[in-house]
């Protein structure tokens, strides 16, 4: 598709529609050539500024990794969302009814699994993965599974 009205609402009717390109009018002959051949083979090929919107807005709706894709436990689950709440090992504890050496390992655990550094990169993990909202609180916290 070659338009002049490059909206993300064209975007999406496009892509819905099932064409193999979407390209503004503006776009240099080079691109618009490539998009033909890409078509030709079977291929999409999407301008590079279109391409960086489907992108993020798929960032912005996609779920978040299912636990069992990256290996973490429901338990695990809740206490990184916990964590990622601002709660403390104690309020933690107190919250799920487990030992603070228990929340600790399961801590232990998240970090290694999720190859993070520390407490302040697994409240990154938990929002960048959708796992928590802003505006959540810690009783949106489902229980274990």
């Amino acid at each position: 598709m070659l338009t002049t009205y490059d909206t993300d609402e064209n975007l999406d009717l496009a892509l819905h529609a099932g064409v193999s390109g979407f390209l503004p009018k503006v776009s240099p002959p080079e691109h618009l050539f490539a998009a033909i051949r890409s078509a030709a083979r079977g291929d999409v090929l999407l301008d590079p500024a279109v391409t960086g919107r489907v992108v993020a807005a798929y960032r912005r709706t996609a779920p978040a990794p299912s636990p069992a894709a990256t290996g973490v436990t429901a338990r695990e689950e809740e206490v990184l969302r916990l964590v990622a709440h601002g709660l403390s090992n104690t309020e933690i504890a107190g919250t799920l009814s487990i030992t603070e050496a228990t929340v600790s390992t399961h801590i232990n655990r998240l970090l290694a699994k999720l190859a993070l550094r520390d407490r302040a990169h697994m409240v990154r993990h938990a929002y960048e993965s959708g796992l928590v909202r802003p505006g959540d609180s810690p009783d949106d916290v489902p229980p274990t599974r």
